[in-house]
């Protein structure tokens, strides 16, 4: 039975319907993309056209076709606005000859901005019938690669190997990552795909607004302090670009979304630890008890007073709580009780 999507609120498609600010303050960042210095290099970008423009009425019409509605259970949420799926492309600098591994392409919205941009594409859907849309919609584009699967428990590095070839093998060759993720599963994807800079120089997520600031810019001493934020700064840097309006979804989400740039670092810029497993199991240990001190929280490391005097020997209050260190605090105190 076909379903009759059409009697949804129109979707202005002007630029002005977004929120787009070059906002300097990490406080204000919504969008998150995830990049390496060397993504920044202008790029000439040839318009391929695919179809039709995607918009409000190509959206519903994709989605009659197969007669679908967005799953809640697998997050999905479809892009009505082609100028937002435009501005995505355009954070993560895309141009002839990229790779770009999308996840949840859904209707191949992104997906058609991404090949006019002369990029080839990778795109991980989980869904098998939109899986097989976007797979008959691009095939004669020679571009896109369409792989049936949960982006969660794939083999991502088995994928890339096999779609770059030569290039990735031997190491000369980046990918980046574009994509409107499920909201419900941010945090899993940002924690696979970050620690992957030797595969990726950039990562461009738009996600749910809350969850893109809690990520950027949360500040010490409050309950939005958390281990993501260690591990998210640990491997990028994280900047802010727009946000995008709740309307310009279906279905409309109760809250509003933004784009974050994470720009990935590679393994020589990572902070020097002597293990990562371990720096991370004790940031983990250290927010069990949020509101407790650290040597109550890390006394299954080393006893409390020398955790007390590993606090004070890198400048900090031997009463000290996880919410009140920095990244680098963290990196010093690993360095001084060793591992776990």
């Amino acid at each position: 039975m076909t379903l009759l999507l059409h009697n949804l609120p129109p979707i202005t498609s002007s630029a002005s319907s977004l929120h787009h600010t070059t906002r300097t303050t990490k406080s204000d960042i919504t969008v998150c993309v995830v990049s390496s210095s060397n993504a920044d290099k202008p790029k000439i970008k040839p318009k391929i056209k695919i179809k039709e423009p995607d918009d409000y009425h190509a959206t519903l019409k994709a989605l009659n076709s197969k007669g679908r509605i967005p799953r809640k259970s697998l997050g999905q949420h479809y892009m009505l606005n082609g100028e937002v799926n435009e501005q995505l492309v355009d954070a993560a600098n895309v141009g002839d000859g990229d790779v770009v591994l999308e996840i949840g392409p859904g209707t191949g919205s992104l997906t058609n901005v991404l090949v006019e941009s002369g990029a080839n594409v990778l795109a991980i859907e989980k869904d098998p019938y939109m899986a097989a849309l976007v797979n008959e919609r691009f095939s004669a584009t020679h571009r896109v690669k369409v792989i049936q699967e949960d982006f969660t428990r794939c083999n991502l590095r088995s994928h890339l190997s096999s779609f770059l070839g030569s290039d990735f093998s031997e190491g000369n060759s980046y990918a980046k990552v574009v994509a409107n993720i499920p909201f419900n599963i941010s945090t899993d994807i940002v924690k696979q795909l970050l620690p992957m800079g030797d595969i990726f120089s950039e990562v461009v997520l738009l996600l749910q607004e809350e969850a893109a600031l809690r990520m950027v810019d949360p500040s010490l001493r409050t309950s939005e302090y958390r281990p993501i934020n260690i591990f998210i700064n640990f491997y990028s840097d994280p900047e802010y670009k727009f946000k995008v309006p709740r309307a310009n979804f279906f279905p409309q989400p109760k809250v509003d979304a933004a784009v974050v740039v994470f720009r990935l670092k590679q393994a020589a810029d990572y902070p020097q630890v002597s293990s990562t497993k371990s720096f991370f199991s004790m940031v983990n240990s250290a927010f069990n008890g949020k509101r407790k001190m650290l040597r109550k929280t890390l006394q299954h490391i080393k006893p409390s007073l020398e955790i007390e005097e590993a606090l004070v020997n890198v400048g900090l209050a031997a009463t000290s709580r996880p919410e009140e260190l920095t990244l680098e605090d963290f990196v010093k105190l690993h360095n001084l009780i060793g591992d776990t």
